[in-house]
């Protein structure tokens, strides 16, 4: 899966306001998804988490512009991508404040 969210916002504030998000998404995930892998490495977030006994792996890299998500979906979601793409999107744009 392959997503290019666009911001109206610096690089350094996305990157902020996307690792808040994720702190605060925290509390609510419990005991539905399981965090693997949280690393960052700058603008660079590689990711892993389980849910549903399946694991979704990938990266989210942050522009100047835009957010790249590439993630790796289990294979019988695949055929749910279209709606995954639209939630993460709609996430995205919840962290930046729109």
């Amino acid at each position: 899966m392959h997503i290019q969210i666009p911001h109206k916002t610096t690089q350094k504030a996305a990157v902020d306001r996307v690792k808040q998000g994720l702190i605060q998404a925290r509390p609510h995930m419990q005991g539905q998804v399981k965090i693997d892998k949280e690393e960052w490495n700058n603008s660079m977030l590689t990711f892993a988490f389980t849910t549903q006994g399946k694991q979704v792996t990938g990266t989210m890299r942050i522009t100047d512009e835009e957010f790249i998500v590439d993630a790796k979906l289990p294979l019988l979601w695949r055929i749910f991508e279209g709606k995954i793409e639209k939630m993460v999107a709609e996430q995205a744009q919840g962290m930046l404040g729109k």
